[in-house]
């Protein structure tokens, strides 16, 4: 199995990682309640966007096996530390979609959204506070 990636220490507090099929690049800061900079990502940032966009892909691979577009779709994340050990405690997502589907379709895309593999890979103890708003 090859490297999905390479993290490189820039000093500073900061890193940069480089998705290595892709060559794309993301720059992480130590957050500024943690001695860094706080300009870019922090990487509990990271682990928290991480829910957010697994549970949109996957919603928007089942939304298009459907025959529809999750266009438009968005999720905002509230990330909350714990101090004692510091460690990402909660993550709240919002999720916002068009309501262009029935009601049994969104119970299954939410489902769906629930179970991604993100937020299945995290530890049992993390608060994940999740809930979709349907708009027209």
């Amino acid at each position: 199995m090859g490297a999905t990636s390479k993290i490189v220490y820039q000093g500073g507090l900061r890193t940069e990682a480089e998705h290595l099929k892709s060559g794309q690049k993301i720059i992480t800061d130590a957050p500024t309640d943690n001695y860094g900079k706080g300009e870019a990502f922090s990487p509990t940032d990271l682990l928290a966007t991480a829910l957010g966009a697994c549970m949109l892909t996957v919603m928007g691979i089942k939304a298009q096996s459907l025959g529809f577009d999750l266009e438009d779709a968005s999720a905002e994340i509230i990330k909350v530390m714990d101090d004692n050990p510091r460690k990402v405690g909660e993550v709240g997502v919002k999720i916002s979609l068009k309501q262009n589907c029935d009601d049994k379709t969104k119970k299954i895309l939410e489902g769906i959204g629930l179970n991604c593999p993100v937020a299945k890979s995290l530890a049992s103890d993390l608060k994940q506070n999740v809930s979709f708003e349907w708009r027209s």
